[in-house]
């Protein structure tokens, strides 16, 4: 079992406070550091954001262990091509440390201020139509594209990543079946309820791993996120996390946001510094 910190991109005004963050995670134990990927989450809400792939790249430089990556990326309103490029700049920066997350994206407000399509069944054919893209552009071969939405002339971009791939984490809403048919064909899962911010059960993931498992058409190692609270106290969060491991889950995402702490810096870094829930 991994453990990693999930925090908003938002409530920070320089990379810098973040990445002292992501430094004081690794420092204290964590394995991971995840970030949202929003760009407004809703109407009056005025706060300050931070692009996530400069705090990423301000993280890759503070950093030396610790995976990290965006927590999750929503392709859908994304350009593959300009996301290949950044995330194959940024596994290099950091030595072969990212991870992608990826899903459809919310809230609605984060699509249509822009003028986006927020239809479910557009966002869902991008997500597999940037995904395929991804893959293509991080091979270094040629390649080229035609689906409904993108499309590119042969091209070919170089560097490849920095292990040849980036692992890809697929979000996905429970009860929804769909989510986790494609999941199966990439690396992990984040799964979060319908009722959000309600944590999933045990018995949940079970039946998510489940969907997975009869859906997967490669034996390679697959990651099982979950997401949820934990004391300081790491005895007592350990017997929080204990039947999600119990379950398969294989990383636990501690959620460090507005919901719990406001984002006082010094509650973020208080509880950083206990370090992650699981028995000394």
């Amino acid at each position: 079992m991994k453990y990693s910190i999930n925090i908003p991109n938002f409530g920070f005004q320089n990379p810098q406070e973040i990445a002292k963050l992501a430094r004081e995670a690794e420092d204290s134990g964590w394995d991971g550091f995840f970030i949202w990927d929003h760009v407004a989450l809703m109407e009056d809400f005025n706060t300050s954001f931070l692009d996530p792939w400069v705090a990423l790249s301000a993280i890759a430089i503070e950093t030396k262990r610790i995976k990290i990556g965006t927590m999750i990326t929503p392709i859908p309103r994304r350009r593959p091509w300009k996301l290949a490029r950044e995330t194959t700049s940024l596994d290099h920066l950091s030595n072969g440390r990212l991870i992608l997350g990826v899903g459809l994206g919310t809230p609605e407000y984060d699509f249509t201020t822009f003028g986006e399509d927020f239809n479910v069944k557009t966002r869902a054919k991008k997500l597999d139509e940037g995904l395929e893209i991804l893959q293509g552009l991080w091979s270094g071969k040629p390649f080229s594209y035609e689906g409904d939405f993108f499309q590119i002339k042969e091209v070919r971009f170089s560097p490849t990543p920095f292990n040849d791939t980036i692992p890809i984490w697929v979000a996905g809403t429970w009860p929804y079946k769909k989510p986790f048919h494609r999941a199966a064909l990439y690396d992990g899962v984040f799964p979060i309820s319908v009722n959000w911010p309600k944590s999933l059960t045990p018995d949940d993931l079970r039946q998510i791993i489940d969907i997975i498992q009869q859906k997967r058409t490669h034996s390679k190692h697959f990651d099982v996120v979950i997401a949820g609270n934990t004391p300081g106290d790491r005895m007592k969060g350990d017997l929080i996390v204990k039947p999600y491991k119990d379950a398969g889950a294989t990383w636990w995402c501690e959620n460090i946001n507005l919901l719990r702490f406001s984002n006082s810096l010094s509650q973020l870094l208080e509880r950083i510094r206990q370090g992650p829930p699981k028995s000394t």
